[in-house]
């Protein structure tokens, strides 16, 4: 055969793959995560949507509708070193968010950032941000998992929780000693609660190193009784290490409340995830140890 034709048949080839590549499978998306969706010729997104339309919502006392801003949805794009690409937006009430944060690490999306929209919303609304890359349908698959976790806290109960369960006791009565050799920090005690904080550093624009008195700081503080207690919290965390600490929380029980930034222009760049946990003290140390060792690990220290 010709080299000329065989050249020109490579090249239709080529081309021909090129354009499949870049093509998502739309209708399979729509099925595996029981969305509509739609598409975006000009940037070649694929947006599927799903209204927050199960509840009443109100924000400074007026009923906003789902067009408003109460839209989860998650859009695919073709991928350059992986087939495809996700990210999306998810509308959650205080009771879903942790069961869904599970369900969408569990399934191969990452989390990237917990917070609020509005003030005086009534339930109170939070939106997680997804993101993911790899197979559409492995994607698509995760998505689904995610928004069929809220079902499933819905289905137990229509109107949102408005705790977490068991309240504390008046009084705290915290034993540091077996915090303090466990997390491997001295660490402060104030009327039976106990308080330990770990820090590390950043460099700001103005070329000021930052540490843990201003601000850039893990810490975990305990109150409560030593079966019955709280911890609450914040991670800071590399871009490389968030996902491996909210697993890590997440596996150990703990609640995730927000993510988020607390500075701009540091290096390195820095997140902050703000937890909470019920349980015995020892275990939620355990908890906060294991989070701390997953960073210690991402980071390759």
């Amino acid at each position: 055969m010709n080299t000329r034709i065989i050249f020109s048949l490579l090249v239709i080839l080529i081309s021909r793959t090129l354009v499949a590549a870049d093509k998502l499978d739309t209708a399979q998306i729509e099925q595996l995560t029981g969305l509509k969706g739609k598409l975006n010729e000009q940037e070649n997104v694929f947006k599927v949507s799903a209204p927050r339309s199960d509840i009443k919502i109100s924000v400074d006392q007026w009923q906003m509708p789902p067009f408003m801003g109460l839209t989860s949805w998650a859009a695919f794009i073709p991928g350059k070193t992986e087939p495809a690409m996700v990210m999306g937006d998810l509308v959650l009430m205080q009771d879903e968010v942790n069961p869904v944060m599970s369900a969408a690490l569990d399934n191969g999306l990452e989390v990237t950032a917990l917070h609020n929209h509005f003030f005086y919303d009534e339930p109170k609304v939070y939106f997680m941000h997804i993101g993911g890359e790899g197979q559409a349908d492995k994607l698509a698959k995760g998505v689904r998992a995610a928004l069929d976790a809220v079902k499933q806290v819905r289905s137990r109960r229509h109107d949102p929780a408005s705790s977490f369960g068991k309240p504390l006791g008046a009084e705290n009565s915290i034993t540091a000693a077996p915090l303090q050799q466990l997390l491997a920090n001295k660490g402060e005690s104030k009327d039976g609660m106990f308080k330990a904080v770990f820090g590390r550093t950043a460099k700001m624009p103005c070329g000021c190193e930052v540490g843990k008195e201003m601000g850039v700081n893990t810490w975990a503080a305990f109150a409560g009784s030593d079966d019955n207690a709280v911890v609450d919290g914040d991670f800071v965390v590399a871009a490389d290490e968030l996902q491996p600490v909210l697993k890590s929380l997440r596996h150990s029980g703990v609640n995730i409340v927000a993510i988020h930034h607390h500075m701009s222009h540091e290096e390195p760049r820095l997140l902050f995830l703000h937890y909470w946990g019920r349980g015995s003290a020892r275990d939620l140390a355990a908890a906060v140890k294991s989070a701390l060792s997953a960073a210690q690990t991402a980071s390759g220290k």
